[in-house]
C-alpha cells in the first residue's frame, strides 16, 4: 500500500468515476484501475462496487476512504512541517471569503503573500459567513474573512476583527427618501426589501437592528448575491441595506443615505487557533495588518499567530 495507491482511491470517491478520476491524476485509466485493483488484493476486500454505468463505494470502501483522507492529509503535513523547519513556507493556503469582503483588497493581499511564499498555493472558495466558519471548524479551512453583526464574534475560532462599518440604506437613484441623506428605520418600514437570504449572517445584520428598533418590514426578495440585490434597487423593485464599500464597488447606478442607529457589520480575520498549519500562520500577518490599528482580538488571540 503506498500513498499514490489512496490517492486514487479518493479521487475515485469524489469523482465517482474512474475516467474522471484518473484525469485528474494525470494518468491513464488503465493505470489507477490496475492500482486500486491492487490494493484490493492486498486488501482482501472489494473497496468499489462496479456497474457500467455507475462507481460507488463498498461497506469496506466506505470505512477505508475516511483512514486514506487522513493518511493523505497526514503525509502533506508532514512534508510542510518538514519544509517550515528550513524557513520554506508551502502546501495549499485554503482561504474562504465572504463575497462583499470590504475590509481588505484580497488580490492584493493574496499577491502579496504568493510573492513572498512563491512555494505555496492558495485555494479561494467564496461564501456566507455561516458555511465558511463551519468549514473552518471542521478543518476544511486555514483562513477566513467573515462579516458578522455586531455584536456576534466567531465561535470556536481563533479571530481579529479587521474594520466596523455601519450599513448604508441604498436607494433607486432618484427616490426621495435618498435625498435626506440620513434616514431612520421607520422611515424605511414601509418600503419592499432585497436582502440575503433568511437565517444567514448577512440577513441577520439589517433583521437584527429593525427588530432592536421594534420596526417591521417587507423583504420581498432574498438573493445571495450582493450584484443581484443591487440590481434589483436599481430598477425601482426595492431598497437595501449594505457596507458603503461593497455599493461603491459595484458601479451600481443607485443611491444612498446614512441611516440612524443602523445595523453595523464587523468584518473578521479568523483561523485555527489551536492547531493552524504553518501556511496559514504565515498568511495570517499579511491580513491581519490591515486592521492592526484598530483590531480586537479573540479569545484566542494569544495563542494566535496574527501578532507574528
Amino acid at each position: 500500500m503506498d500513498l499514490q495507491q489512496l490517492r486514487y482511491v479518493v479521487e475515485v470517491t469524489e469523482t465517482g468515476s474512474f475516467t474522471r478520476a484518473a484525469s485528474r491524476c494525470f494518468v491513464t485509466q488503465s493505470a489507477l484501475s490496475h492500482q486500486i485493483a491492487a490494493l484490493e488484493r492486498e486488501l482482501g476486500q472489494r473497496l468499489f462496487v462496479r456497474s457500467s454505468r455507475s462507481v460507488r463505494l463498498s461497506e469496506a470502501g466506505a470505512a477505508f476512504v475516511e483512514h486514506a483522507r487522513a493518511a493523505l492529509r497526514a503525509a502533506e503535513l508532514a512534508k510542510e512541517a518538514a519544509a517550515a523547519a528550513e524557513g520554506v513556507v508551502m502546501g495549499a493556503l485554503r482561504i474562504g471569503v465572504i463575497p462583499t469582503v470590504t475590509a481588505i483588497d484580497v488580490p492584493s493581499v493574496l499577491a502579496a503573500f504568493r510573492a513572498a511564499h512563491p512555494h505555496a498555493r492558495v485555494e479561494l472558495q467564496v461564501g456566507n459567513s455561516d458555511a465558511l466558519a463551519a468549514a473552518l471548524r471542521q478543518g476544511d479551512l486555514d483562513v477566513a474573512l467573515l462579516g458578522l453583526r455586531e455584536g456576534l464574534e466567531p465561535a470556536g475560532v481563533a479571530w481579529r476583527a479587521l474594520a466596523r462599518t455601519p450599513l448604508v440604506a441604498v436607494f433607486p437613484r432618484h427616490h426621495p427618501l435618498a435625498e435626506r441623506g440620513v434616514v431612520d428605520l421607520e422611515d424605511l418600514a414601509e418600503l419592499s426589501f432585497a436582502d440575503f437570504p433568511a437565517a444567514t449572517s448577512g440577513r441577520a445584520q439589517s433583521d437584527a437592528a429593525f427588530a432592536s428598533a421594534g420596526v417591521t418590514r417587507d423583504v420581498a426578495f432574498e438573493a445571495d448575491s450582493a450584484t443581484l440585490i443591487l440590481g434589483l434597487v436599481a430598477v425601482g423593485l426595492a431598497v437595501t441595506l449594505l457596507a458603503p464599500g461593497t455599493v461603491a464597488r459595484s458601479g451600481a447606478d443607485v443611491a444612498t443615505a446614512d441611516v440612524r442607529h443602523g445595523p453595523v457589520r464587523v468584518e473578521y480575520l479568523a483561523w485555527d487557533g489551536a492547531a493552524p498549519r504553518s501556511v496559514a500562520r504565515a498568511f495570517l500577518p499579511f491580513a491581519a495588518a490591515v486592521g492592526s490599528e484598530n483590531a480586537e482580538a479573540g479569545p484566542e488571540m494569544d495563542s494566535g499567530p496574527a501578532s507574528e
